[in-house]
């Protein structure tokens, strides 16, 4: 069909342009010095114009709206990723060529600036920065969906389908069951083992076992590879090429290593992805919240079990064999299970993480909606983070400026954390039915697990919906009791 070899070649083509953007983006974050991101923001500029040329072309246009015209004479496949370039299409033809580029330009700036503000618990140097992500991202939310709430039309770009509708009544159920149960268990001391965990981990040694996890969660070293950031994320162009980071503090090992299996997850999702779509829009995980469904599994569900510790406390000890001497498993599951009220959304245990999620969607529903200011934005985050947990940034460096997303320009991002937290219990409770995950976790055989999930989820890349893979693989739709059943199951036992 010559309209599809001509759909074909376009797609190709853009995705050779977004694989360019995509390699100085792990750059600008792994390696960059620090005097190249004007030159890069500039070429990014530049590029960013090519692009968007080719996607708003009339040509396109016409290719695009021409099979969107027989999309149910295509088969399933291309239907698929047919109606998704017409998603993207009509959002982009709206948006004015010297703004897209601008914003490009922006973004890329940015990240240096916020990295700068952070290390300097400087708020002022970044907020102007942060004022124009913000208004852009109103602009073009407006420019997608004229009629729709801007945040809303935000929100479905990382979660097909999820309004503040949805994320109301998910963060309501949470905030009526969980909250009640979390702040029970903060009143509660015991059961904590916890002495060794602030000692002093030299980063070297901390990345000597991180490299060790790389094959714990039998991730292809031909096919990936892992680096250091301010901030971990996960890099891919396809399965053939996943890189992943994550950072060392040598006062708290933990970060570093649940850092690095939580990326571990998501990069194993990727490399399990079918080649077969290389090179289509249907390649790449499907949404962020099935994103976080993995490497929130990989991270909590396999790596703070107390089979975990049975079986690879025995190479964190020969490593730090000083910090480490009288440490059996289930001190190590204890500490690593330590439940606390704590600054940091990246460090946060299990049972609290949900907290600092629904900070952050509350206050972007209102820098979305204008309510709040910038210059309002890192009191209104101190009392929000006393409202839920009962302490208080000393600075912004540790308050509003701690995470990279929104000098990025993702707002809509954050709820998917939660979000994937939930479907990773409904997808938990759904294996266990065809595998006995502890004994395989005990063994360390979690290529079967892999196994599992690559025939389950990964493999299908973006050509099923989030919904469908859920359905699909659990039986029913999303249903986040069984996200809050997990946390009360596991930390029940643990504290109270």
């Amino acid at each position: 069909m010559e309209l599809a070899k001509q759909f074909r070649n376009m797609i190709n083509k853009m995705r050779a342009y977004e694989y360019v953007f995509s390699v100085l983006g792990w750059d600008s974050n792994t390696e960059a010095p620090r005097e190249s991101h004007q030159l890069r923001a500039e070429v990014m500029g530049v590029l960013s114009k090519e692009l968007f040329a080719m996607q708003t072309s009339k040509e396109y246009q016409d290719v695009v709206n021409q099979l969107i015209d027989q999309v149910d004479s295509l088969d399933d496949l291309l239907a698929r990723e047919v109606k998704k370039a017409k998603k993207n299409l009509d959002k982009v033809v709206n948006v004015p060529e010297s703004e897209y580029v601008e914003y490009m330009k922006l973004v890329q700036l940015s990240q240096l600036v916020w990295e700068d503000a952070k290390e300097n618990n400087d708020y002022d140097s970044f907020k102007g920065n942060l004022e124009q992500l913000i208004e852009f991202n109103k602009k073009f939310a407006l420019y997608y969906a004229p009629d729709k709430d801007p945040y809303d039309t935000l929100l479905d770009e990382y979660e097909d389908g999820m309004t503040t509708k949805e994320y109301d009544a998910f963060f309501g159920q949470l905030k009526e069951e969980l909250v009640p149960f979390v702040r029970e268990v903060l009143q509660k001391t015991n059961n904590q083992y916890d002495h060794f965990i602030n000692d002093t981990f030299n980063a070297k040694k901390q990345e000597e076992y991180c490299d060790y996890l790389i094959d714990v969660i039998k991730f292809d070293r031909n096919r990936g590879l892992m680096k250091k950031s301010v901030h971990p994320f996960t890099w891919n162009t396809s399965p053939q090429d996943v890189r992943f980071t994550t950072r060392y503090l040598e006062n708290y090992v933990f970060s570093s290593i649940f850092a690095a299996i939580h990326e571990l997850g998501h990069a194993t999702y990727e490399q399990q992805i079918s080649t077969e779509f290389d090179g289509t829009l249907l390649s790449g995980g499907t949404s962020m919240g099935i994103h976080e469904s993995q490497s929130r599994f990989y991270e909590n569900t396999i790596g703070r079990s107390l089979e975990f510790w049975q079986a690879h406390l025995g190479k964190f000890k020969e490593i730090f064999p000083h910090q480490t001497q009288k440490i059996e498993p289930e001190d190590m599951f204890k500490a690593v299970n330590k439940v606390e009220a704590s600054l940091i959304r990246v460090e946060a245990d299990e049972l609290t993480y949900p907290m600092h999620i629904m900070l952050r969607y509350e206050i972007e529903r209102l820098l979305m909606s204008g309510t709040v200011s910038v210059d309002e934005l890192p009191k209104l985050w101190d009392n929000k983070m006393e409202e839920y947990l009962g302490i208080r940034p000393a600075n912004n460096s540790e308050g509003v400026l701690q995470d990279v997303h929104w000098s990025g320009g993702m707002f809509g991002y954050f709820p998917t954390y939660a979000l994937g937290s939930a479907y990773s219990a409904q997808i938990y409770y759904a294996m266990q039915k065809d595998l006995d995950l502890s004994q395989l976790i005990l063994n360390n055989q979690l290529e079967e697990v892999n196994a599992w999930l690559k025939e389950k989820i990964h493999k299908y890349g973006s050509s099923k919906t989030p919904k469908e893979i859920l359905l699909e693989v659990t039986g029913e739709e999303f249903n986040p009791k069984y996200y809050i059943q997990y946390l009360k199951d596991k930390y029940t036992k643990l504290y109270l």
